[in-house]
């Protein structure tokens, strides 16, 4: 617990001393993963700091996902607390839902990323690779 503590420590000071515009990137990810569109259309959200997506049991129940996203949603507000914040939010869909409307309802810019699938059969075996198309907001 004490490290996970430091852990957001380090976190909110970046954003807080990065200035006005931050992009969280909320996915499981990391932003230093993405293709060079991807970090290049990420530049007008401002710097991007990554905060995974939370697991989730495919057994929990709706309050288990409420409180997921209820804390996932506190750690985004206090990482961007002095920024123009926005949110890639990227994950498991009913907790994504949860975020999003929270997030929104404060008043918070949510954005996904978009992709197109192209599929490759090699070997016998069918492979999928996925190439950054554009952000969308959440509407």
């Amino acid at each position: 617990m004490k490290k996970l503590k430091n852990v957001w420590r380090t976190i909110m000071k970046e954003a807080k001393n990065q200035g006005s515009k931050v992009l969280i990137n909320l996915s499981n990810h990391p932003f230093a993963g993405w293709d060079q569109a991807q970090r290049k259309e990420s530049e007008k959200y401002g710097r991007v700091i990554d905060i995974p997506f939370p697991s989730v049991d495919p057994a929990a129940g709706e309050d288990e996902i409420l409180l997921l996203a209820t804390e996932t949603v506190k750690k985004c507000l206090i990482t961007g607390e002095t920024s123009e914040l926005t949110v890639h939010v990227m994950g498991e869909m009913t907790l994504t839902y949860c975020i999003v409307r929270m997030l929104k309802e404060k008043g918070i810019r949510c954005i996904a990323s978009t992709s197109e699938r192209k599929a490759l059969s090699e070997n016998g075996l069918r492979l999928s690779e996925f190439s950054f198309v554009r952000f969308r907001e959440y509407v």
